[in-house]
């Protein structure tokens, strides 16, 4: 009898201790999922560590990000569509899908319109980028702040691109955007958008000859194993918007809300810094690993091959306007 009454009376403390620590407020955090379709190397996780790490000790942990790499939740458009649905919580997404949700992010997207990075974060974080920022909220989405994916560059299995002219005929995966698909359409290339999850493969199997991307993607996906030939074009530049559902954003505590913006934008301006603290190193790595690098293209031969572009998008013409404006002096 003695030794029920022990077992009893420590399942009772256990029953208080449970209780006690549910009333001071010693709960399970709340976990918020952030998808990315890129891999553990690649600049976004950068990002997203840093993000989830911020909101982490500003909460007190009381809120844990957990980060899905690798297209685990799926590609960046299914991701938004999740996202705009509230069955998924936050993603770190290239800005090209964005024009497909609301189309003023298409002016961003034009051909050689940044003249640096230091021009691109003056609109991204400036008046412009942050109104065309807010417009995903008449969507369901809620846009916290531009980190980076950068200035794309393009690559190729086939011949070296020196010129426009060199670029002609080649089969390019392009993102699933508009502009970028009229930007290589003008360059007389068989432009092909492409969820960057089947990318990979086509490269490998040879159903497309190139894509074009940052340096850090070309280094991070190691795409020397199925392309030979990389250029230097800079010929757009590509934010990595940090997303969350509305659904889920209006919920949280006014307090977290400002955190969670706090924290996107630290962790863009850490994630940026990364990228270019890490460009040269990866330059040197896609040469070691057998890549031919042109470093300076005819870059005015491609400006010439996309003036059509912008005639396609009259009305892009004021935002344009404010870019151009916004070119450091």
């Amino acid at each position: 009898m003695k030794g029920f009454t022990r077992f009893a009376s420590l399942a009772l403390a256990a029953a208080m201790a449970v209780t006690l620590f549910a009333t001071v407020g010693f709960a399970a955090p709340t976990v918020i999922k952030l998808g990315t379709t890129v891999n553990e190397q690649d600049s976004f996780q950068v990002a997203a560590l840093k993000f989830g790490e911020l909101v982490k000790e500003r909460t007190n942990g009381a809120y844990v990000i957990e980060i899905y790499p690798n297209a685990a939740l799926g590609d960046e458009r299914t991701m938004l569509e999740g996202m705009q649905m509230g069955t998924l919580d936050m993603g770190i997404i290239t800005s090209g899908p964005f024009v497909n949700f609301v189309p003023e992010f298409g002016v961003l997207d034009l051909p050689f319109i940044f003249v640096s990075n230091a021009h691109a974060y003056a609109v991204l974080d400036g008046e412009l980028g942050q109104s065309i920022l807010a417009k995903l909220d008449g969507v369901g989405i809620k846009g916290l702040a531009y980190a980076e994916r950068g200035f794309r560059n393009l690559t190729n299995s086939v011949r070296p691109v020196k010129s426009a002219s060199d670029i002609k005929g080649l089969k390019i995966r392009v993102m699933e955007n508009e502009v970028y698909t009229n930007t290589f359409k003008a360059l007389g290339v068989n432009a092909v958008p492409m969820a960057w999850t089947e990318t990979l493969t086509a490269l490998q199997q040879g159903t497309i000859e190139g894509q074009e991307n940052p340096v850090n993607v070309i280094h991070a996906f190691k795409l020397w194993e199925s392309q030979k030939h990389v250029t230097m074009t800079r010929h757009a530049y590509a934010a990595a918007i940090f997303t969350m559902s509305k659904r889920l954003f209006d919920k949280l505590p006014a307090d977290v809300q400002k955190i969670v913006r706090d924290a996107a934008q630290e962790a863009a301006v850490y994630e940026r810094a990364w990228v270019a603290d890490n460009e040269a190193r990866q330059l040197a790595d896609l040469k070691k690993n057998g890549m031919a690098v042109i470093e300076e293209p005819d870059i005015e031969s491609f400006k010439s091959g996309v003036q059509s572009v912008y005639d396609k998008y009259p009305a892009f013409a004021g935002d344009l306007k404010k870019i151009q404006a916004a070119t450091p002096k």
